[in-house]
């Protein structure tokens, strides 16, 4: 009685499907990384006395305080303020990510996954 080989031979021509869709996969995700990096979230609180803007890198581009919330009595509320809207604008960043990632992982047609 002959003995198949692993796979009964089918193995390679599947391998490389897999490997090319692994390609496929990562090239889509370094574009999309890109893109994301490239990105800029703003973010404004306190009815817009606060505005912050980020980038997709997590990198705080500008902030833009009105003048009248500038108050040297109470430095704590602008404090409180710039803290909100960085925080803000850094889970807009996560949220896209993660948007993504979904994006991505509905694509690649695995069972169970995600």
């Amino acid at each position: 009685m002959a003995k198949k080989g692993f796979g009964g031979g089918m193995m390679p021509g599947n391998m490389n499907q897999i490997l090319k869709q692994a390609q496929k996969m990562q090239d889509n995700m370094q574009k999309m990384q890109q893109e994301l990096e490239a990105k800029e979230f703003e973010v404004s609180v306190g009815g817009g006395a606060v505005t912050v803007k980020v980038n997709g890198k997590k990198e705080l581009l500008d902030i833009n305080m009105k003048p009248e919330v500038v108050d040297p009595d109470d430095i704590e509320m602008l404090q409180d303020l710039v803290i909100s809207a960085v925080n803000e604008a850094l889970r807009k960043v996560d949220d896209a990510q993660s948007s993504q990632m979904s994006k991505m992982a509905g694509g690649m047609n695995i069972p169970g996954l995600f």
